[in-house]
């Protein structure tokens, strides 16, 4: 790359009430309640992407999954989640967002979204707290309200750190990834809206395909990073979350199995859940046993495990592939090109690399109930936050409209800062070195080297996602000492310069979860934090929040323990 990038790169200067970072699901309705309350606060999303197809939601959903239904009380959904993660979850956190469900999902499907409906007008429901979408278009349905609210939008711009005086945060710094300019926002707010963080484990999957994953790979911890290097606390990364998904296009196989009768079968055509594991609740255990279980059928032999899809009705198979068209259409493009369908052939499933994430599990912001997290002008909605797992998607929508009735109240009075030239040119000069020509590592090249350590010694999926101190000791070595590379990763273009950004979230997201992985000298959650050197629970000692606060002064993390809420 010629080294005139540098001279030929502009800074734009742009000033707003309120920025949202990310343009996913939390922070578009963030933006449009913030328009809804108050047409005359001027509000940003500054997304990578672009919000018509970005976050988590871009190819579309087929289910909402946290619905309250008419028999159900937010008390009800709060046991069920607490249940779920054995004991631990901010239940003040979660009880805000049951409240706030059912309107949340009404004011979407009022925007547009079709919601399946039975012949009386009641939706239909997929299990006890989901009901079935037409959601492949979710996300245009959401971009077009927040262009008709009049919230402006910065689309292809990449947030690189936020703007931070030590005491309050004043705006975020971006890179555009299309016009190649440096943005210097100020803010009165900052919402952090930018999901969860994938891709810091090796991916199932090699070469072309490494980014089909789970969970969206352009969410790679962005949010969390900026947080933990201005000193925000954070909680729970060591709950990590390990998807079970349908083997080969890592399609849900909650599209299949939620709400049916299908049975889970391992190759001998044992339907293992009940036959083995009665005892952690046969077909009706949590979700995380029906992954162990699998995983443990596989270990023994019995593998591989499948979905016995074989008994499906012609209209079943039917409405499950238009379910699928609505999420994931590469199982059915799957299907066809090989000449069968679930009702020939068993849907084979297996688990895949582990995520953080704030939405199904719980690592994220530490935040208050109003979604402040512990940095002044700084709140945190959707996968980001953390303390509340199982909010989904309209979780997420109910904590975007809190965090933005709470900053709306709280910018009046607040001036926009005045940010000096030399911390515009330090940003600046940070994210461009590795487009001056020093550099001479590929990001490519660092991040294999960074997976392998993840995969083999922080609890990949080639170690079966099992923790030892050791093993953590080693990863925590190793990736001190690759951290020193760092600094020559090469970007020859603009997209490049994208991935060495993000291998540098990464790194920051993958120390702070390391250290978590190793503070909490339990099994919580098995497969999730599967801590073989302490495979029980302990109740007695770690019945509370794993949180941390990284000191940028002495490059140190502090692990701390906090009560239940």
């Amino acid at each position: 790359m010629p080294l005139y990038i540098m001279e030929e790169l502009s800074t734009v200067k742009l000033e707003t009430d309120i920025l949202i970072i990310g343009g996913g699901a939390a922070g578009c309705m963030a933006a449009i309640e913030v328009k809804k309350l108050n047409p005359g606060i001027e509000c940003v999303i500054m997304e990578k992407a672009h919000i018509e197809r970005s976050g988590c939601l871009a190819m579309g959903i087929n289910a909402i999954n946290a619905y309250l239904a008419p028999d159900q009380t937010p008390e009800m959904y709060v046991k069920y989640v607490k249940d779920e993660f054995f004991g631990i979850i901010r239940e003040d956190l979660v009880y805000s967002i049951a409240k706030g469900l059912n309107e949340s999902i009404k004011q979407v499907e009022e925007l547009g979204l079709p919601i399946e409906k039975d012949q009386y007008g009641n939706y239909r429901n997929r299990g006890e707290r989901s009901v079935r979408i037409y959601g492949e278009r979710i996300k245009p349905i959401l971009a077009t309200a927040v262009y008709r609210a009049n919230a402006k939008v910065l689309n292809r711009v990449v947030t690189t750190n936020f703007i931070f005086d030590g005491e309050r945060v004043r705006g975020a710094y971006g890179f555009g990834i299309r016009d190649g300019r440096f943005y210097v926002i100020r803010a009165k707010a900052v919402i952090v809206t930018t999901g969860g963080a994938s891709r810091i484990y090796k991916p199932m999957k090699t070469g072309d395909a490494r980014n089909t994953t789970w969970y969206c790979p352009w969410n790679v911890g962005t949010g969390y990073a900026m947080g933990i290097r201005i000193g925000a606390e954070m909680t729970s990364f060591e709950n990590r979350f390990v998807p079970l998904r349908v083997k080969g296009v890592n399609a849900p196989t909650g599209t299949i199995g939620q709400g049916s009768n299908i049975k889970q079968r391992n190759a001998h055509g044992e339907e293992y859940l009940e036959e083995r594991y009665k005892h952690l609740g046969g077909r009706k255990c949590l979700s995380l046993y029906r992954l162990m279980a699998t995983l443990q059928e596989n270990r023994a032999g019995r593998g591989p495990c499948y979905l016995d899809t074989r008994d499906l009705s012609i209209e079943e198979e039917k409405k499950l592939k238009e379910e699928y068209l609505n999420m994931n259409p590469a199982i059915v493009l799957l299907w066809a090109n090989d000449g069968y369908g679930p009702r020939k052939q068993p849907v084979e499933i297996g688990a895949m690399e582990p995520v953080l994430i704030g939405g199904h599990c719980q690592a994220g912001y530490w935040i208050d109930r109003e979604r402040r997290t512990t940095k002044k002008g700084l709140y945190a909605a959707g996968d980001v936050a953390g303390g509340a797992p199982k909010k989904y998607v309209s979780g997420a929508w109910v904590e975007g409209k809190i965090a933005a009735r709470v900053a709306i109240e709280e910018v009046k009075g607040v001036e926009l800062p005045h940010i000096n030239d030399k911390e515009v040119n330090e940003e600046k000069e940070r994210i461009l070195c590795h487009m001056n020509g020093r550099g001479e590592i590929s990001p490519e090249e660092l991040e294999q080297a960074f997976h392998k350590i993840m995969d083999e010694y922080a609890g990949g999926a080639t170690a079966g996602y099992e923790l030892t101190e050791s093993k953590l000791g080693i990863a925590r070595k190793k990736l001190r000492k690759l951290e020193g590379k760092l600094q020559l990763l090469r970007a020859r273009h603009k997209h490049d310069l994208v991935k060495c950004l993000e291998l540098i979230d990464r790194f920051d997201v993958a120390k702070v979860l390391i250290e978590h992985l190793i503070y909490r000298k339990e099994t919580r959650w098995p497969c999730f934090q599967n801590r073989i050197d302490f495979p029980e629970r302990d109740d007695a000692n770690w019945l509370g929040f794993v949180n941390s606060v990284y000191d940028p002064v002495d490059d140190r993390l502090k692990v701390i323990k906090r009560a239940l809420k």
